[in-house]
This record gives structure tokens, sequence and C-alpha cells, in this order.
């Protein structure tokens, strides 16, 4: 992290009067409540749309479907939420960031229920595609409002921890709906999932309010560059874009999502077809790799604070570390013939599969502006859905159909070289992505100042 940092600054949205209390009305405990909140959201979010993983089989077997059909049910909700969070990450900013977020559970909720109802494929994709609209911006939106109660030095941590929720819901998601499924029927599978959503919509909407979060809001060593009494500095939303260091963040975040998407959505069917296994027992093994990847998050997001907290430089090669660990053990794994061999290099490798989530998120969040953070995690919510989770399933999807699961998946390694490329040219321009992050807010501040001094 560098000093620049502030996401716990970000600016209330517009319309949204927001007094700023005395720090003493501070409570250590409601941030944390505020994280397990919108972390029990985001496990709603995947279980909602990982749920499908589990179910592959029956819909398979009962609608005659092919692998690239069953992808495309997996792929349109990461496409959405690709396309969609920006924008809708820019109007929750300006709206309320609260309102937003039960406005979107409350939709991906809805739409989960309508699953359990479809009576074909085309009317599974339809409501899968309201899943993805209803989640869109939740990522992004839900990460800026977390750090923005938490001190910048726990960032890196707070943000590998929150997007290792995603892996932890499709754990659930895929192990519970599989028995649901096995026991009820498919179709219970997705109202369970749209139950709970709306219950914990409820329990959010009760505890998390924008005047709170105003009052604990945490403050950190950017005050330099804002004065606490004047106007509110914003830069340009084009600087998002402007800063080749931040694009090696997105493009490298992004592809290295790629195979932790595939593990998660086609884990089960491997292990359904080349292990024989049954759906429910399959769903509950692969469920342990999608464990595996949300504790490696987390695990790789702490060592990456400690190895980078003299040299923010250092969250470039670790990201490269994790991602040279997966690379060598699913392409390794893959190779080998069924059995325990196989299952420890595939393990090592998903553990290692989404590490550098927490340090991509990081740098993002380290070479943009405070005042546009939120839109800047939104544009690396994008590249990891266009670039990794909608792309990876899909794309596997349609080799399958072709060389088969296993060939498909033998193939899906070799997307890590491409991220490395990518980290490690944003390792070279990290100097200089951090200059143009200072003459971005030395610009902004000079601004700001001007129109004080006019006003």
């Amino acid at each position: 992290m560098t000093g620049h940092e502030n996401a716990s600054a970000d600016p209330a949205p517009s319309g949204i009067d927001v007094e700023r209390p005395h720090r003493g009305r501070r409570s250590a405990l409601y941030p944390w409540l505020v994280f397990a909140l919108a972390f029990a959201l985001l496990l709603s979010d995947y279980m909602s749309r990982q749920v499908l993983s589990a179910v592959f089989p029956f819909l398979k077997s009962e609608w005659a479907l092919t692998d690239s059909q069953l992808a495309s049910l997996t792929s349109i909700v990461a496409l959405m939420v690709g396309l969609l969070t920006l924008p809708l990450s820019m109007l929750a900013d300006r709206w309320g960031r609260v309102k937003s977020l039960v406005l979107m559970a409350t939709l991906w909720s809805i739409a989960t229920l309508l699953c359990a109802i479809a009576s074909n494929y085309e009317q599974m994709l339809a409501a899968r595609f309201f899943v993805g609209v209803g989640e869109a911006a939740y990522g992004s939106v839900g990460i800026a409002l977390v750090l923005s109660v938490f001190a910048p030095r726990v960032h890196s941590t707070l943000s590998g921890a929150f997007m290792a929720g995603g892996s932890f819901g499709s754990v659930v998601g895929v192990a519970l709906g599989a028995v649901i499924a096995v026991h009820l029927g498919w179709r219970w599978s997705f109202a369970a999932m749209a139950v709970l959503g709306l219950i914990l919509v409820a329990a959010f909407r009760l505890v998390v309010t924008e005047r709170r979060l105003a009052e604990h809001a945490a403050s950190d060593d950017t005050s330099a560059s804002a004065r606490p009494d004047g106007p509110a500095i914003r830069v340009p939303v084009s600087t998002l874009f402007t800063n080749p260091a931040v694009w090696c963040a997105y493009l490298g975040g992004g592809l290295q999502m790629f195979n932790a998407a595939v593990l998660l959505a086609w884990a089960p069917s491997y292990f359904n077809r080349y292990y024989g296994l049954a759906p429910d027992k399959a769903g509950a093994v692969a469920s342990v790799f999608v464990l595996l990847i949300a504790i490696g998050m987390i695990v790789c997001g702490m060592i990456t604070d400690r190895v980078s907290r003299n040299n923010a430089a250092a969250k470039w090669t670790s990201a490269i570390c994790y991602c040279v660990i997966s690379l060598a053990s699913l392409g390794i794994g893959l190779q080998l013939a069924t059995g325990t061999s196989q299952l420890i290099l595939l393990g090592i490798g998903a553990f290692f599969a989404a590490g550098s989530s927490g340090p991509t998120a990081a740098m993002v969040a380290g070479l943009t502006h405070q005042s546009v953070r939120a839109s800047a995690l939104g544009s690396l919510t994008i590249a990891n859905n266009v670039l990794g989770l909608a792309t990876g399933p899909f794309v596997i999807g349609i080799l399958a159909d072709r060389l088969g699961l296993l060939g498909a998946l033998q193939l899906a390694p070799l997307v890590y070289v491409l991220a490395i490329g990518a980290l490690f040219l944003g390792r070279r321009m990290h100097p200089t992505g951090l200059a143009k992050l200072a003459a971005q807010s030395a610009a902004a501040a000079a601004k700001g100042q001007g129109a004080a001094a006019i006003g």
C-alpha cells in the first residue's frame, strides 16, 4: 500500500447528507459487524451462482443439454457481472451503497427462485441472466463499503478475505446444493439459496446504514491531500484507465481467475465422470477443492501483506509466484492418471489458483485515487469476470464438446502464462504508476483549492 491509499475516505454518495461525527463515537465492533454481514451476503451471492454446478448432472440428463449449454448457464452470470459492474458501481456511489447492495441482493435472490421453477433451458438461461444483473456490482461496492471502515494497513488481507467469500460460498452452494438435489430434487437446491439470500438482505438492511458507516469511517495518512473541512477532491473517472500499471493489474488479476473459475464450475463434473462418483459425492469432493481456493486467497493475501510491508512492489512478485505454482501443479496433475498423486497436485494448484486476487486488488487500490477507488475495484471485477469467471467455464465447455472434459482441462493452466506476463510487466511499471498517481492527486488537490478560493 502507498501513502495515497484511502479507501476509507470515500465520500458519501451524492444526495446523502452525512454529518461527520466525533471519533469518540466509533465502535471497535461495528466495522467487523459490517464485514460479517457484507461477507454473508457475498456467500449468498456465490451460493446462488455456483449451486448450478452441483445440479449439472441432473440438468444434463433431464433436459439433454450439451456441455456448452451447461457452461452458458454459468457464464451468462459472469458475463453480466463483467458488463454491468462499472456502471452499476458508479451508480451506487451516487445513489447510496447500502441501498444499492440491498437492491442487488434482493434481485439475485428472486432470480434464483425463478431458476427453481424454470421448465426448460431457455427459461433457466433468462433467470440466470437476472442473477447476473443482481450480482453485477456487489463485489466492488461491497468491498468498497468494507474497506471504508478499516485502516489501509489491513486492506490486502481484507481484500483477499472478502474475495475468498466467493469460494466459500461456492463450497457451500455446491455441497449443500448437491445434497438437496439428491434428496429433494434439484429445484429445491435453488429455492433454498433464494430464501437464505432474502433473510440476509433483511438482516443487512436493519444493521448497516449510511449514517453509521460515516460515523465509523477510518482515517489514514492521506489527509494532506484534502482538508477535512474543505471540499471533496475527486479525480476524473478517466484516470482509472490512464495508468499502465493499473492496466497490468486488471489484466493479471482477470487472467489468473481463469483456472479458479474452471475449477469452480467443472470440478463436480470432473469427479462425477472420471472418478465415478455420484453427483452428491462428486459435489462434496469438489467442495474441498473450492475450499482450498478460498483458504489460499486468504493465506496468500496475508503473506503478501507481510512481504510487501516495506516494499509495495513486492505485491507483484508474490502474485507472480502464486501463478507459477498453480501453473506447475495443475499442469502436471491433469496429465497424471486419477488417484492420490493427482489429487495432491490438484489440491496444491487449487490453493494457489486465485492467490493473486488479494495482491491485485491491493495494487489497484494503491495505484488509484481514493475518490474513484470503488470504480477502480469495479473495473478489476470486470476484468475478473470477463477474462476469468465468464470466459473460463465457457471456453472449457466448448473445448470439452470436442476434446472431452479432461482434454479441455489439460489446456486451462496455460492461461497462467498470460497472467504471469501481465504481472511481470506491471512490476516493471510500478514506479511509473506511483508517479502517475501522485501527479493525478496533486492536480486534483490544486483544482479543489482553486475552486475553494473562488467560492
